[in-house]
């Protein structure tokens, strides 16, 4: 027969069996479903405590983790979807607004532009006008002179006749007209009276005869006509 130890020897004397220690290490407390802490002393549990009852209190312990867990991180996505929608819209609205203030001032610039281009044009074409009747008013006593020989015969044929032709071809072209029209109604704007003497058969003052020819273009008159007026 085996030799029995001394230890096996001693719990017979004292009249107590040894029963197997088994210490619950679980992370996740069957009872209560909370988590332990490191330093929360861990139950002993005997050896009646079956390891179905183990696995199923770990289970019942762990799934309460999961489930507080998923819906903390759909908020924080729900919360940073709509601060993106938000940081989006106000972007949009910016950029509506910019494009709005951009196009106010376009038309503001397009309208300074029309109106300046007419204003341009405006004082080019009075510039123009002041130009021409600033030679033909030079020219006048040209004209004169021209006149002058004409009514002594000196111009009825030569050079000189075709030369003062076409010099007045040109002023007329540039809208010159000449006032020396005689039997008309008298008009101080393009008359001057020089002597005034009585007439027959005339109901209103009369232009009798022009002493010296007057000139004007459509925009103003240049030099009034010298005219004896015959009045009633």
């Amino acid at each position: 027969m085996a030799p029995h130890h001394g230890n096996d020897e001693e719990h017979e004397v004292r009249g107590e069996p040894q029963k197997p220690v088994i210490r619950d290490n679980r992370k996740v407390d069957p009872v209560t479903g909370g988590v332990r802490q490191p330093d929360q002393p861990q139950p002993e549990a005997t050896g009646d405590a079956s390891p179905a009852a183990s696995a199923a209190g770990a289970a019942a312990g762990a799934q309460p983790e999961h489930e507080d867990l998923r819906p903390v991180d759909e908020a924080h996505d729900s919360e940073d979807v709509l601060a993106q929608a938000e940081r989006i819209l106000s972007e949009a609205a910016g950029v509506q607004n910019e494009a709005a203030e951009l196009r106010e001032d376009l038309q503001r610039l397009q309208a300074e532009y029309v109106n300046y281009r007419k204003r341009v044009d405006r004082d080019r074409a009075v510039a123009g006008e002041v130009a021409v009747m600033g030679v033909l008013s030079s020219l006048l006593p040209v004209l004169d002179d021209i006149d002058a020989a004409r009514a002594h015969g000196d111009l009825t044929d030569g050079p000189f006749a075709s030369i003062a032709a076409k010099l007045e071809q040109i002023l007329t072209s540039h809208g010159l007209e000449r006032i020396d029209a005689t039997g008309v109604e008298f008009d101080p704007n393009i008359h001057e009276a020089l002597i005034q003497q009585p007439g027959e058969g005339i109901t209103v003052d009369t232009v009798q005869q022009v002493l010296r020819s007057g000139y004007r273009t459509k925009a103003r008159v240049l030099r009034p006509a010298q005219v004896i007026v015959a009045v009633p």
